[in-house]
């Protein structure tokens, strides 16, 4: 048992690694995304510097990526020993700390909810609803990826799924680790917007005053 928990969470970080965005941009487009937008690899930049097709592209392949690592217990039929959840959340470390980019990478959020995909789709829907609700209100993804992994986080204590809470709290450690400039942006009402929603609707509105 102890080789194959070692061989998945080897294989949970390797598929969480993979920096979609990144291999894109550089061998489909000619353009090394790190060095466009906010530099980041993830899907809100691919989609801002790549374009709709390519940042669609991305983010099936990094939900896919955890949703794949995490349904290796599934896989093999020992998700009644090994939690899928504890398995999974090497390939959100993976994709922060991608060895295929020197140690760098996105920012957890497409790859986590694909964890969740794996282990409770009822909870994925809940988290994409809270996160479109949000995108539509704020017109910030950041914003709606904070408020989304956040409240997965509150409802697994709500009802009492321990190990739930447990990867939840720490991705969204992480995920909120990772937005810090997003946070400041945010506070000093600064932050990227998507060109849709009430935020962006606002910011317009007073912009054409």
């Amino acid at each position: 048992m102890i080789f194959e928990i070692i061989g998945m969470i080897i294989i949970a970080y390797l598929l969480g690694s993979i920096p979609t965005g990144l291999w894109i941009g550089k061998y489909i487009y000619h353009k090394d995304i790190r060095k466009l937008g906010s530099g980041n690899i993830g899907t809100t930049n691919t989609f801002r510097t790549l374009g709709f097709k390519a940042g669609v592209v991305v983010l099936i392949f990094d939900v896919l990526k955890g949703t794949l690592a995490a349904s290796q217990p599934y896989f093999l039929g020992i998700s009644g020993t090994v939690n899928p959840l504890l398995i999974g959340l090497f390939a959100s470390l993976g994709h922060t700390v991608s060895i295929f980019d020197d140690f760098h990478g996105g920012k957890a959020v497409a790859t986590s909810a694909g964890i969740l995909l794996a282990y409770n789709p009822f909870l994925f829907l809940i988290a994409c609803l809270i996160f479109i609700g949000i995108m539509c209100l704020t017109s910030m993804v950041s914003a709606a990826s904070i408020t989304a992994i956040t409240a997965i986080f509150l409802i697994a204590l709500y009802i009492r799924d321990w190990i739930l809470a447990i990867v939840a709290g720490i991705l969204t450690a992480i995920v909120l680790y990772r937005h810090i400039s997003n946070i400041r942006r945010i506070l000093a009402g600064k932050e990227s917007m998507v060109n849709f929603g009430l935020g962006y609707y606002l910011r317009q509105k007073k912009q054409n005053k």
